[in-house]
């Protein structure tokens, strides 16, 4: 087992299910790597614990891994510090944090984990000021892109959002719509229909910071025609209808 058989159990809209999965691939961990797979499902244990806001859990789990036999396995070492760092932000702690996500990166690089070692590296973004989220973003993003294994590629669509909202809110307007565009391409390229649609809406929401309305617009119409009903499609278009003087259409809300 490896990173990629660990992403395919998670469903991050149902915690319950995930850790359902998490517990019964315990279970029937092959013989052979059962020790160091068992602790690489633990971590994730601990991450279902640290999403629920359940921190005292999420860290006796992680304490326990790091006893097990398995716990020197590269994976299972990345992974124990990549979830401790992001128990401790989950828990409004950032200091505790870093240190972990950089020990993660490096030992990540080191072992030759390119897909872990980008997803350390846009934690490190994550936990820093807007020039330190620069720096960390593009790392993890030269990662990703120079990688030919869909597994680490799949980091591409993250971590152009985030460096678009970075510079976004540095007020880099241009630079922002430019990585949410790549942002789509990358989500495209992949047939990730949920992204898509939510890199449709950041373009859009790009183009209102931009001043240009009526293309946000309608983008925006035409994602709320589509469906399922979004509370941000339709705040957007209130700003939007607004902007453009369509106050009759703000009040009745079409």
């Amino acid at each position: 087992m490896d990173d990629r058989d660990v992403v395919a159990l998670w469903d991050f809209g149902r915690l319950d299910l995930t850790e359902q999965r998490l517990r019964a691939a315990i279970e029937t961990a092959t013989a052979e790597r059962r020790a160091s797979d068992a602790a690489l499902l633990r971590t994730q244990i601990a991450r279902v614990y640290g999403l629920r806001g359940q921190f005292a859990e999420a860290t006796s789990e992680l304490d326990h891994v790091s006893t097990m036999d398995g716990a020197e396995d590269p994976v299972v070492r990345v992974y124990l510090d990549l979830e401790r760092g992001r128990a401790h932000r989950s828990n409004q702690e950032p200091d505790l944090a870093t240190p972990l996500f950089l020990t993660a990166y490096e030992n990540a690089q080191t072992a030759g984990l390119m897909a872990l070692a980008a997803d350390a590296a846009h934690m490190m973004a994550l936990v820093g000021e807007a020039e330190s989220q620069i720096e960390w973003n593009n790392r993890a993003l030269a990662i990703a892109s120079a990688a030919t294994d869909p597994h680490t590629r799949r980091w591409i669509t993250s971590i152009e959002n985030n460096l678009g909202w970075t510079m976004h809110d540095l007020g880099r307007f241009e630079e922002a719509y430019a990585h949410w565009q790549r942002a789509l391409q990358a989500a495209e390229e992949r047939g990730e229909a949920e992204r898509v649609r939510v890199a449709h809406w950041t373009l859009a929401r790009g183009l209102r910071s931009l001043g240009r309305y009526d293309e946000a617009l309608a983008i925006q119409e035409r994602l709320a025609a589509e469906g399922p009903e979004d509370p941000y499609v339709y705040e957007e278009l209130a700003e939007l209808r607004t902007a453009l003087g369509r106050t009759e259409d703000v009040a009745q809300g079409s």
